[in-house]
């Protein structure tokens, strides 16, 4: 039977938005206690992985009209305005609080915060810790909630199912990896802050844990995924690895050449304009794709490439900015980049879409709030700018966590015994997988996956091949149906977590390749080789895919929030 925990909020992820969620609600209420609940332990979430920095106005010569019609056009005005404006009005504030929290902001000669270019930003806006922000921005929000004994984590917790009762989302039903045992964890609201699912594709910056969970989970309980068309490649990944080369260094001043030595974005018209290697994500990575295509691309043991040149900033200026870039090149593919340009081609990054929420984090299914990367504000639109996500993190994360605490203190318990009744028919369900006899195997499963996406998918679409993808994915549903699993052990078992894990990722592919299909137009990061033309006539809204059990998910459409910025032709 599975144990029963209370508490009056649980939050679902333990990365920044997570953590900015739970210290939001217990500050806001000093009776409260929060259940944060990760797979993994908190410092292992996938925001410690980010580079760069993060965005919000802090100079004379930018404001918060600049950072705001930025991200509007960023976004190939897909993103609803009125979320970007609270977003601008609020980053500062958040970047503020969290060097108050211990964050080490680089900082000038007198004494201000430094900010460095990122693409699609008209000044510099990106505040950064050198090219380690993630990593301190992370230890800087675990360190500040450990001063609240009421928030209280539930680590290596895999959450397999949301627990409903009555129509209002009360807690989550939860594998605890180390025992083997089932847990529900239930309060009066649910946060999902769990990331996005970049290893549906088999080339990606993600680390392996972001296997789409939270989308999946809301997914299957009737909440619509928004936009998920668009995936942002990064243009910027080591071959092979896929690891991230931060857009720091093109923020710092680097160059992308091509076989030619020929630094091609300034001599070709690839829309991004005087720019050049400061223009956004999805033009950066599509003019990369276009040069390898003309022949102009360098040969590797992985595949064709070009080059990222920072030679000609000296050794001073890279490791006193960016030592963890020299260090990542070093490691892995030998090169110094002070001496050596960099191998690099787009590498998928970011997911765009996600749980559809309202700008308080709320989605349809009462009692169940989403914030950062798992959901879709919408923000970002078609295409995310670099350096907006881990502010995004912060601003919503702690929105959503004061909104819910709202909803906890107008909402009953739920019944204990409907919850208990859930949990334990979910752990019957997982019991059932442990040992299963069947042909199917989860490492080919994910291989055939992985293969779909990449050419359904990529940077550019078509769509013969979205349509194929979308059966494909249909097919890898219906034969998950018999997977085999050899571990019987229910300590640490490893294999049951991959498997739940591939069964949330055919989930988010379903809606990813599904909405991709249904839109006949190129907008941000959605690129289709039929359609090349953005269309805003009939293509000027959000996408929406409802789950739709043992058949293919069901398409819908929602509003765009419009506002001062009427859309207009994206050019740099």
């Amino acid at each position: 039977m599975a144990e029963l925990i209370r508490h009056d909020l649980v939050i679902v992820g333990g990365g920044a938005a997570g953590l900015r969620a739970a210290i939001a609600a217990v500050e806001a209420d000093p009776d409260i206690t929060v259940a944060l609940v990760s797979k993994v332990y908190p410092m292992r979430s996938h925001t410690v992985s980010a580079e760069g920095g993060a965005a919000a106005v802090a100079r004379e010569d930018d404001s918060l009209e600049m950072h705001a019609y930025d991200t509007v056009k960023g976004s190939d005005f897909l993103g609803d305005q009125d979320v970007i404006q609270y977003f601008v009005e609020q980053a500062p504030r958040e970047l503020t609080q969290l060097e108050h929290w211990g964050c080490p902001w680089s900082r000038n000669e007198d004494g201000t915060v430094s900010t460095r270019a990122f693409g699609g930003m008209t000044t510099k806006r990106t505040w950064y810790a050198t090219d380690k922000v993630g990593f301190h921005l992370l230890h800087s929000l675990f360190q500040a909630s450990m001063q609240f004994d009421r928030i209280v984590r539930y680590d290596e917790i895999f959450v397999s199912k949301l627990l409903v009762d009555g129509g209002v989302c009360r807690g989550v039903a939860g594998l605890e990896v180390r025992t083997g045992e089932m847990k529900a964890i239930v309060g009066g609201a649910v946060i999902l802050t769990t990331g996005g699912a970049g290893k549906a594709w088999p080339f990606t910056t993600n680390g392996n844990i972001k296997t789409g969970d939270g989308m999946a989970l809301a997914y299957r309980e009737g909440v619509p995924l928004k936009d998920m068309e668009f995936v942002q490649y990064h243009p910027t990944g080591l071959p092979g690895t896929g690891i991230l080369i931060t857009e720091a260094t093109r923020g710092e001043g680097g160059y992308l050449i091509n076989s030619d030595g020929e630094r091609f974005l300034t001599t070709r018209d690839y829309g991004v304009g005087s720019k050049a290697e400061l223009g956004p994500r999805d033009m950066i990575s599509r003019a990369i794709v276009q040069e390898i295509a003309a022949g102009r691309g360098i040969e590797g043991a992985h595949g064709q490439f070009v080059h990222l040149d920072l030679r000609h900033l000296g050794e001073e200026k890279i490791d006193t900015r960016l030592p963890f870039v020299r260090l990542l090149g070093r490691t892995y593919v030998g090169v110094d980049p002070v001496h050596e340009p960099i191998p690099i081609r787009p590498v998928l990054h970011y997911m765009m879409g996600g749980v559809d929420t309202d700008i308080d984090g709320a989605t349809d299914l009462p009692g169940l709030y989403a914030a950062g990367e798992v959901a879709c504000v919408s923000m970002n639109g078609a295409n995310r700018l670099g350096s907006n996500s881990l502010t995004e993190c912060l601003v919503f994360g702690a929105r959503s966590g004061q909104h819910a605490l709202g909803f906890v203190k107008g909402s009953d318990a739920g019944s204990d015994a409907a919850l208990s009744a859930q949990a334990d028919e979910e752990g019957g369900r997982l019991e059932a997988l442990r040992g299963k006899k069947g042909s199917e195997t989860i490492a080919g499963l994910r291989q055939e996956l992985h293969d779909t996406m990449e050419a359904g998918m990529g940077v550019y679409r078509e769509q013969g091949g979205m349509a194929k993808t979308v059966q494909d994915v249909q097919q890898l549903k219906a034969r998950y149906a018999d997977l085999g699993l050899a571990d019987q052990s229910k300590v640490f078992n490893t294999e049951l977590v991959a498997a739940l894990e591939l069964r949330n990722l055919l989930d988010v592919a379903e809606a990813n390749s599904i909405a991709g299909l249904q839109r006949k137009e190129s907008r941000g990061a959605h690129a289709c080789s039929d359609y090349p033309t953005r269309n805003d006539a009939e293509y000027l809204h959000h996408s929406l895919v409802y789950f739709n059990e043992g058949g293919e998910g069901r398409y819908d459409k929602k509003d765009v929030t419009l506002g001062r910025w009427e859309p207009e032709e994206r050019k740099y």
